[in-house]
């Protein structure tokens, strides 16, 4: 051996050995070391179930397994689908959406004019004073507009449409005597099969903006 490679044995053997520490492993690392891997079924390219989520929540108590079959509880029954059933099952009031009866009062100082409409915008009755016998300057008159009210809840009692009505909307328009009287009718004894069905009560009186000039106001004397 020569006396090179000899100087290289030797300082090989006298050359201190790096032994590699151990790597500390984090905690998280460690525990989910030990949890249990999950079960691959047998198949992998099977669709994932419902049956095997559920069969893969353990606990009881899991809110994920509750949620689930709160879902398929309520998929399974149409009648949920419903407004009134999704709002029973939220916890919540259904929203009020129905479109009611409308009870329309146009009262002028020469007539009054009444039209009942169902919820679909068709008229059911529509009656004026003329329609009573009220001849020229009686049909302004409070007591035409009074039998005029009268008259047509009657006619709403006789074809059977208070038992169909389930809300209603009084909408007035104008001024005349006939508001007043119809009024009367309607928080008399011959309302008293509607009174209870009125939901609101509107004006829908128009207004004048700005177009051609007023006529002259009458004086007399």
């Amino acid at each position: 051996m020569s006396r090179l490679s000899t100087s290289r044995l030797l300082a090989g053997l006298s050359r201190p050995r790096c032994v590699a520490a151990p790597l500390s492993v984090p905690q998280w690392t460690r525990v989910f070391s030990q949890s249990p891997a999950p079960q691959q079924p047998d198949d992998a390219a099977s669709p994932i179930t419902t049956s095997s989520l559920l069969n893969g929540m353990r606990s009881t108590n899991n809110p994920v397994r509750n949620l689930v079959q709160d879902t398929m509880r309520r998929a399974a029954d149409p009648r949920n689908y419903s407004r009134e059933g999704l709002a029973s099952t939220l916890g919540m009031e259904a929203e009020e959406n129905e479109e009611p009866y409308h009870f329309h009062i146009y009262a002028h100082r020469h007539n009054t004019h009444i039209t009942v409409t169902k919820p679909n915008r068709d008229a059911i009755i529509s009656l004026s004073c003329g329609n009573l016998g009220f001849k020229k300057s009686q049909r302004k008159s409070y007591d035409a507009a009074y039998q005029l009210g009268a008259y047509v809840v009657d006619k709403l009692h006789q074809q059977g449409h208070v038992k169909k009505i389930d809300k209603l909307e009084v909408m007035m328009r104008g001024f005349g005597p006939g508001r007043e009287a119809v009024t009367k009718v309607l928080l008399g004894t011959e309302g008293r099969m509607l009174r209870d069905k009125i939901t609101r009560v509107g004006d829908a009186t128009r207004l004048k903006f700005g177009g051609t000039r007023s006529p002259k106001v009458r004086r007399l004397g």
